[in-house]
């Protein structure tokens, strides 16, 4: 263990939440000053280049990128003809839930699991009704969800099966990369991603007829005889955004593994701090670490994970609290109808206590044990609130 650092006075900010690493601007110039020679600045020969190497990668036999995450699950929803009624997660990032509601959805929320905090397959299955067409469900921080249950599960009911693989890029289930599974995965690739393109996503699938689909679809549906055979939307992505995204893929793994370290590093420092309860993450998964957060008990700790926060914050440290409020609990869902009557008591305890921690690959470990420690001191302190 390195030696001790003092902790920083509250007007100092040592480091940052988040800061992406992305390659030198040379090497992505050099992906890109051909397209922008030939006036090709979206959807070119980089954009390809990009999607034929994850497809490599992930051992998919299609990939399609468009400008977000968020448009390529709306683009997927809208392309598999999904209506009615869709299950996901309360405890996501609200652009899961946007995706439903943008294509005329009705969001049902399924409660997580105690332990890995994704969605759970037993309560998923008991919310399934006659209206019930598709689950959405998200590899949380990076942390690949139950997938083998909610496969059997949505092949049981003849449902369309979706991940949000927004946090997931470098993440594996018992062995096979995220990215092959379901009806589609979808990527993000920006900023606080591990591949960063600036602004983008990938659609990840097998399915060639989808995949020919989403292409039109992120060109407002037109496949190319300017008569759109869906309803699309203007989601290509830049060959400039692609160009980054691509000099950058050779820097995943190596931030995978920078990721995983720091977490190791904050399990083990706060092992013993009462209170703090941990991800889990099975153990023939692999996580990205896209994230990386702890459940603060009030009781146990003696504070409360708002009062924790802010005494951070006070000595340097940022945080964030992914995910809250859930979105069962927001206004802009129940407002559709959606949301406050259902019981999902794991989902409000863990959203209630989640604090997200400092973790970017190039955070030093001496500054994650600065903040382990300045958390196991709180957990010490005498006066709690």
């Amino acid at each position: 263990m390195s030696s001790p650092v003092s902790a920083p006075s509250a007007r100092e900010t040592p480091f940052r939440f988040i800061k992406p690493t992305v390659p030198p601007i040379d090497q992505i110039l050099q992906c890109y000053l051909s397209s922008f020679a030939d006036g090709m600045l979206t959807n070119g020969n980089v954009v390809a280049r990009l999607e034929a190497r994850v497809a490599e990668r992930l051992g998919v036999s299609q990939c399609v990128a468009v400008s977000s995450c968020t448009s390529g699950l709306m683009l997927v929803l809208k392309a598999l003809g999904v209506k009615g009624e869709v299950i996901l997660p309360s405890f996501t990032f609200f652009a899961t839930g946007h995706a439903v509601l943008w294509n005329g959805l009705e969001p049902v929320f399924g409660d997580c699991d105690q332990g890995n905090w994704t969605i759970d397959p037993v309560d998923v299955e008991a919310r399934i009704t006659e209206r019930t067409k598709a689950i959405l469900a998200v590899h949380l921080y990076g942390n690949p969800a139950h997938i083998d249950e909610l496969q059997w599960i949505a092949k049981r009911h003849g449902l369309k099966l979706i991940f949000d693989a927004a946090h997931a890029f470098g993440s594996s289930y018992r062995g096979s990369p995220v990215g092959g599974f379901g009806d589609a995965e979808v990527f993000s690739l920006s900023p606080t991603k591990l591949l960063v393109a600036g602004e983008g996503g990938l659609v990840c699938t097998n399915d060639s007829t989808l995949a020919r689909l989403i292409r039109a679809a992120r060109n407002y549906g037109d496949a190319g005889s300017y008569d759109p055979e869906l309803l699309g939307l203007n989601a290509r992505m830049t060959e400039f955004n692609a160009a980054m995204a691509l000099a950058g893929l050779d820097l995943v793994d190596h931030k995978v593994k920078r990721h995983n370290e720091i977490a190791k590093q904050y399990s083990n420092l706060l092992a013993s701090t009462p209170g703090i309860r941990f991800q889990q993450v099975e153990k023939n998964d692999y996580s990205a670490y896209k994230d990386f957060s702890v459940l603060v008990s009030h009781a146990d700790f003696g504070m409360s994970r708002d009062a924790v926060g802010e005494a951070l914050l006070n000595e340097g440290i940022p945080t964030k609290k992914y995910f809250y409020p859930p979105l069962h609990l927001q206004r802009l869902f129940t407002a559709h109808g959606a949301g406050r009557q259902v019981m999902l008591p794991n989902t409000e305890r863990v959203s209630e206590d989640v604090l997200s921690l400092p973790i970017y690959e190039s955070l030093p470990s001496e500054a994650v044990e600065l903040i382990a420690l300045a958390i196991r001191r709180l957990a010490g302190a005498p006066q709690r609130h």
